[in-house]
C-alpha cells in the first residue's frame, strides 16, 4: 500500500479538498442562484455568492491535503462505485446563517435529513468498508452554502426549492482557485 499524503486539517499548505457531494441540476442551480442575488440584496450582504456551478450538497468531507491524495481517490472511487439506491426527491425549505468563531457566517438553504438518509448511511457504511470510516463522524446537516458575510441571519422559510437527486460526485477543491474538479460521478437506481 503506497505511503499516505500528508493531511491537514487548517494551515498554509492546505491546498487541494476532497469530498462527496450531489450536486443540482444546471436549471435549479440557475434558480439558487438567483434566489441568493435576492437575498443577498435583501439581507445587504457584501460577500461574493457562490458560483451556480459550485452549489451543492457536501455528503462526506474526505479531507483538506498539501497535495491531492491518490490512494484516498481511488478508494473513495471504489466505495462510491458500491452504492446502490434509487434516486430521491429534496427540499430545501429554510434559509439562515451557521454560527461559527470566524465572524464570517456561512448563509445557506437547509433541508430535512429525513430526505438524505438512504444515500448518507449508504455511502457511510461502503466508506467505512473501505477503510475511510474516519471522513464519516461527526454530524450531517444538509445543506447548499450560498455565500459567506458577516451579516447573520436567522432561519427564516422561504418557498421551498429542490431537485431529484439523481447521482454524485466526488469533488477535488483547489483551495483558493475558486474551481471544482470532478473526479468522478456515479448515478443513482
Amino acid at each position: 500500500m503506497p505511503a499516505r499524503s500528508s493531511r491537514r486539517k487548517f494551515g498554509p499548505s492546505q491546498k487541494d479538498r476532497i469530498f462527496l457531494a450531489a450536486v443540482p441540476d444546471a436549471d435549479t442551480a440557475a434558480r439558487i442562484h438567483a434566489l441568493a442575488e435576492a437575498l443577498k440584496a435583501e439581507h445587504g450582504f457584501t460577500g461574493n455568492l457562490i458560483l451556480p456551478e459550485h452549489l451543492h450538497v457536501t455528503l462526506f468531507h474526505l479531507g483538506d491535503w498539501a497535495a491531492l491524495p491518490d490512494e484516498i481517490v481511488t478508494l473513495a472511487s471504489g466505495a462510491a462505485s458500491q452504492v446502490n439506491i434509487p434516486a430521491f426527491d429534496v427540499r430545501f425549505p429554510r434559509v439562515q446563517s451557521f454560527r461559527n468563531s470566524t465572524g464570517v457566517y456561512p448563509f445557506v438553504l437547509t433541508g430535512d435529513k429525513a430526505q438524505w438518509r438512504v444515500l448518507h448511511e449508504a455511502l457511510r457504511r461502503t466508506l467505512t468498508e473501505a477503510g475511510l470510516g474516519g471522513a464519516t463522524r461527526g454530524d450531517f446537516e444538509p445543506h447548499v452554502t450560498l455565500t459567506y458575510d458577516q451579516v447573520r441571519v436567522k432561519p427564516k422559510a422561504i418557498p421551498p426549492i429542490g431537485w431529484t437527486v439523481k447521482d454524485f460526485v466526488l469533488i477535488h477543491s483547489e483551495l483558493g482557485k475558486t474551481t471544482h474538479n470532478h473526479l468522478g460521478r456515479w448515478p443513482l437506481a
